[in-house]
């Protein structure tokens, strides 16, 4: 299966257990670190990528990233920051993909919240920017899906 929309998208994320959803959700948060140069967003893409990760580690990495984007948070509207907005959303990408597997409701699709939460940051980067040549973060996360489905 080729994903080429967001129903195609969340049906393929929906299907993946939760240690697959924590890989691919890594990769997109990958995709958005630049907005977000905290140490602890490599550091949460590096736990979440590795299959091996050890309890501690990953508890370690959920309440840094937790603590990261309470810290982040910011004001949207006329008077925003767009950087450090994008940069909140960053961190709330990383906390939904580390979000412990305990604290999950049933069915939750965290890499669905966390290629939301990317996408986000990608918009947030668009409205600050002059550029018109940015990425489109949806097609980017289609990619990202279909060549770690391929695997």
């Amino acid at each position: 299966m080729t994903i080429h929309n967001d129903q195609e998208f969340k049906q393929a994320l929906s299907e993946l257990s939760i240690v697959d959803q924590r890989v691919l959700s890594a990769r997109f948060i990958a995709s958005v670190e630049h907005l977000n140069t905290d140490p602890l967003i490599a550091s949460a893409v590096k736990v979440a990528s590795d299959k091996m990760h050890t309890k501690s580690e990953f508890d370690a990495a959920y309440k840094s990233i937790k603590s990261l984007a309470v810290n982040t948070y910011t004001a949207c509207g006329g008077d925003a920051d767009w950087p450090a907005q994008a940069a909140h959303f960053v961190a709330t990408a990383a906390k939904a993909c580390l979000t412990p597997s305990e604290h999950l409701a049933n069915k939750t699709n965290l890499a669905w919240k966390c290629a939301m939460q990317t996408r986000m940051a990608k918009n947030c980067e668009m409205i600050e920017s002059d550029a018109d040549n940015i990425e489109n973060e949806a097609q980017k996360q289609y990619t990202i899906s279909n060549i770690f489905l391929s695997l």
